[in-house]
């Protein structure tokens, strides 16, 4: 008798288990790539759109910096061409004016270091 009850006991939970088992529906698992395009749709949904005046004024700031930026390479350029072809060739005033702005370069820089560990 004794050996019965704790087997009952036992019985009656596995089959209280199958019976919820059972009465659970299967939930099928999503696809993946469903989720993604689903939840990526969502979120664009989400998102503030810039109006047209927006738009046009983002896209002539982008382009102007692009120029200026584009103008501003092409003239460091020259200049250190420049420069290094007068260093090549031995130039004395060339070579005076990269000595200035290494030493230059070393001074602005022990400055901000200097500045950075005083706010540290």
């Amino acid at each position: 008798m004794l050996v019965g009850v704790p087997f009952g006991f036992w019985f009656c939970q596995v089959r209280e288990t199958l019976k919820v088992a059972k009465n659970k529906k299967k939930v099928k698992k999503e696809n993946a790539v469903v989720r993604y395009f689903r939840d990526t749709w969502l979120e664009l949904r989400r998102v503030r759109w810039p109006t047209l005046e927006d738009a046009w004024r983002l896209t002539k700031i982008v382009l102007v910096v692009t120029v200026v930026m584009a103008l501003m390479l092409g003239v460091l350029d020259f200049l250190f061409s420049r420069q290094f072809a007068g260093i090549i060739s031995g130039n004395v005033i060339a070579i005076g004016i990269l000595i200035v702005a290494f030493v230059v370069t070393v001074v602005v820089g022990v400055i901000l270091s200097r500045q950075t560990t005083r706010l540290a």
